[in-house]
């Protein structure tokens, strides 16, 4: 895409989006609750089928330094703890070096009671087939959940990546993998993923503050709506931006706006203590019962 052409892209998304955006926000006020009542309930992510809760740990805040500096034993505490409290979603990924830290945390832990997700960068089919059973062997496990490709950048993915989908589907099929996806970095990248229908789960940055996203919320909202509304599992991540947005308040700001944008089927939170996950949980009942 010329630069002319990305222009003008941009600048017709953001006109159709700003002629949308007070409906919308009167579509998303207190008449719309979703149906959930606790970060715990079981949500079904689209077509995938795949059942999971409506909060999940992630393992990359800060490119994972975060967890990592958590050790093997803190770790491991907070997902048992978190396990205890009725949470089954993990998400992880091969760059932020969190496999051996999830594997033994989840040792023992019957396979039947957590979705784990993660994450390739992998540019080539040959990479991306290595990955897929490297992936298998560091978190053992016979099937991986989820795999996203890992940070997409430019509007021409869904083409230039289709050697490296191939694969991911090929295992699909072959029951390796139980649903693909992808993660975007931009808002161009975003919008191609409306229109690519071998998405399963879409991973995607949404708060109402525009902290660490791929454009403004008013912007990609619109755009998980659409992706929603074909079937897919969609999501969120950097619900609390990257370092707690400040305050209890605007963290219970977010989710309520997130919670009641009705596209999110669940989102990931980087926590470093179990303090950080019973706040949470108790932010979610809060934004949800008001």
């Amino acid at each position: 895409m010329d630069v002319m052409n990305r222009r003008g892209f941009l600048a017709g998304l953001g006109m159709a989006v700003g002629a949308a955006t007070l409906g919308q926000r009167l579509a998303w006020s207190a008449e719309s609750k979703p149906a959930v009542r606790r970060g715990t309930d079981v949500v079904v992510l689209g077509r995938s089928g795949i059942k999971t809760s409506v909060l999940g740990i992630g393992t990359g805040t800060v490119g994972g330094s975060q967890q990592l500096a958590l050790g093997q034993e803190g770790f491991t505490r907070l997902v048992r703890y978190a396990l205890e409290r009725g949470i089954r979603y993990i998400d992880t990924a091969d760059m932020y070096q969190m496999h051996t830290f999830v594997r033994l945390a989840l040792q023992g832990v019957p396979r039947d009671k957590y979705f784990i997700q993660t994450k390739t960068m992998a540019r080539h089919p040959e990479v991306a087939k290595a990955d897929i059973e490297r992936f298998r062997r560091e978190l053992r496990v016979e099937t991986l959940d989820s795999v996203l490709m890992h940070c997409m950048t430019t509007g021409t993915w869904p083409q230039d990546m289709r050697p490296v989908m191939d694969v991911l589907e090929q295992a699909k099929q072959r029951g390796r993998i139980r649903a693909v996806g992808v993660s975007c970095h931009g808002l161009e990248p975003l919008a191609a993923s409306v229109d690519c229908d071998w998405i399963d789960v879409q991973l995607a940055r949404i708060n109402p503050f525009g902290e660490k996203m791929d454009g403004k919320p008013e912007e990609v909202a619109p755009l998980l709506q659409k992706m929603h509304a074909k079937g897919r599992g969609v999501l969120g991540m950097k619900i609390f931006g990257e370092n707690g947005l400040g305050s209890r308040q605007r963290r219970l700001e977010s989710l309520r706006y997130v919670l009641r944008l009705g596209c999110v089927d669940a989102f990931t939170i980087g926590f470093r203590s179990i303090a950080e996950l019973d706040e949470t949980l108790e932010l979610i009942e809060e934004a949800l019962a008001s």
